[in-house]
């Protein structure tokens, strides 16, 4: 691997490599929502910009534009991440997920489905990264407690207040999940 390159494995098991130095647009390929997407952006461009601004998926949201708020939170390999703190060209081969992504075959995920059973929002502004940062901490590792939701959601902010909601409609589906493993 050159000193000025990224090289990453590809879906296909292709190395793909993409210069990240310099402002020049490079092409890579980004894998969304179960997509592949050939793009050509500058290399400082954040993943959160490259999902709104060249794929047009404005669900994920940009607020802070620091990390510090989450409504930018998508998944990559089943991983939270805040989009807008990490760079497009460093996904290559990754498997992002965005809130567009949860829904399958025109049917909501159980967990959009409980933030709209609880009224798990006012503004709705932070709720995209509310519901995909509730379906990364499952994925990462199901909380034991109330305490713990809080704990592992405390990196999306809500302006509005709407917490005791996001944590019934979090705790509805973890119910869910354990009455169908039974």
């Amino acid at each position: 691997m050159k000193e000025n390159s990224l090289a990453s494995r590809t879906s296909d098991s292709l190395t793909q490599e993409v210069k990240i130095f310099g402002s020049e647009e490079v092409e890579l390929s980004l894998n969304v929502n179960n997509t592949s997407y050939s793009l050509k952006i500058e290399p400082r461009v954040t993943l959160l910009d490259a999902l709104r601004e060249k794929l047009g998926l404005m669900g994920t949201k940009k607020a802070c534009d620091r990390g510090e708020c989450g409504a930018c939170t998508v998944l990559v390999n089943n991983r939270r991440i805040n989009s807008c703190m990490t760079l497009a060209v460093m996904h290559i081969g990754a498997e992002i997920t965005t809130i567009e992504g949860l829904a399958q075959d025109g049917k909501l995920h159980p967990m959009q489905t409980a933030f709209i059973t609880h009224d798990a929002f006012q503004c709705g502004y932070c709720t995209s990264g509310q519901i995909v940062s509730a379906v990364g901490m499952i994925l990462e590792e199901s909380p034991k407690s109330e305490a713990e939701i809080r704990e592992k959601m405390s990196g999306n902010l809500c302006r509005c207040g709407a917490y005791p909601n996001i944590i019934a409609a979090i705790r509805d589906v973890l119910e869910e999940m354990s009455d169908a493993a039974i």
